[in-house]
């Protein structure tokens, strides 16, 4: 670990992911609510990408020399990717309980360890391998394919490949970008290619309450993973990936204090296995 990661304890690294992580699972919660009152997973897609561009534009920095990144096929590409795997964590969310869902899109690390080593030839190690395959393991306990998966969860499935080829694509093209351009340009470009089909799926009427709803689900998203990018100016990414497995605790009370949702003793069991293999990841990257 560097001179400067440590200058910020582990322990308050720990505290500033899992309120990063609360921020962006109450967003995702809203969201939820917001479905099941009628709404259109993608339009709030769109008023997350778009909310949150409009908020945290000021904070970026921009300046002339950062537009040729907006003109860069890596940087689109990338932003599809977040853009997809949104879409489909949304859609999931619809129809599935919130801890379930985060479960299943934990299949993420996993992808993107596999393309790592394939695409960008980082080292594999044995106990890393072995950590993700029981992190795998913890997911078809989640999803239980073939004992009552359901297209919600293949929704969760899909969304966390997306992710976990997001990360990659993060990874490739981070060398060339400052942070805070990649977390503008993914939003702004999430807002300008979702404008058409969040705009046709905007509700015939939204209330105060939904109006306050869209806001929660687009800052909660933004400023969670403006807290990321933060952090990781300090911080190495073998640090932060593995406290992203802490999501799963808003996750699991947040589902159940809004709406009653707890998971089966199957299905916690593979949580619960999901996130000690996340801790057992971090306890292996600082050593």
């Amino acid at each position: 670990m560097t001179t400067e990661a440590r200058a910020v304890p582990l322990w308050r690294v720990g505290v500033i992911m899992l309120i990063s992580m609360t921020l962006i699972v109450g967003g995702d919660v809203a969201a939820k609510v917001l479905s099941q009152s009628g709404v259109s997973p993608i339009f709030t897609a769109w008023t997350r990408f778009a909310l949150a561009a409009l908020v945290l534009l000021p904070f970026c920095g921009l300046s002339r020399a950062d537009t040729p990144a907006l003109r860069d096929p890596r940087v689109w590409l990338r932003a599809i990717l977040i853009m997809a795997g949104i879409c489909l964590i949304l859609t999931a969310l619809r129809t599935e309980p919130v801890a379930n869902t985060f479960g299943a899109f934990f299949i993420g690390p996993i992808v993107a360890f596999a393309l790592s080593a394939l695409l960008l030839k980082e080292r594999i190690t044995l106990v890393r391998a072995v950590l993700l395959a029981l992190s795998f393991v913890g997911v078809l306990l989640v999803v239980q394919p073939g004992f009552g998966a359901t297209l919600g969860m293949v929704f969760a499935l899909l969304a966390g490949v997306f992710h976990g080829c997001y990360v990659v694509a993060t990874r490739w093209i981070a060398p060339l970008y400052r942070p805070r351009l990649l977390l503008i340009s993914q939003l702004v470009l999430g807002g300008i290619i979702l404008a058409p089909f969040g705009l046709a799926a905007l509700p015939d009427a939204i209330t105060w309450a939904g109006l306050g709803l869209i806001a929660i689900s687009a800052m909660g998203s933004a400023f969670g993973n403006l807290l990321l990018v933060t952090l990781s100016k300090t911080t190495p990414s073998s640090v932060i990936a593995p406290l992203i497995y802490t999501q799963l605790i808003p996750a699991t009370m947040l589902g159940y204090l809004v709406f009653s949702d707890w998971p089966d003793w199957v299905s916690f069991v593979g949580l619960a296995v999901i996130f000690t293999t996340g801790i057992a990841s971090l306890a292996l990257s600082r050593r």
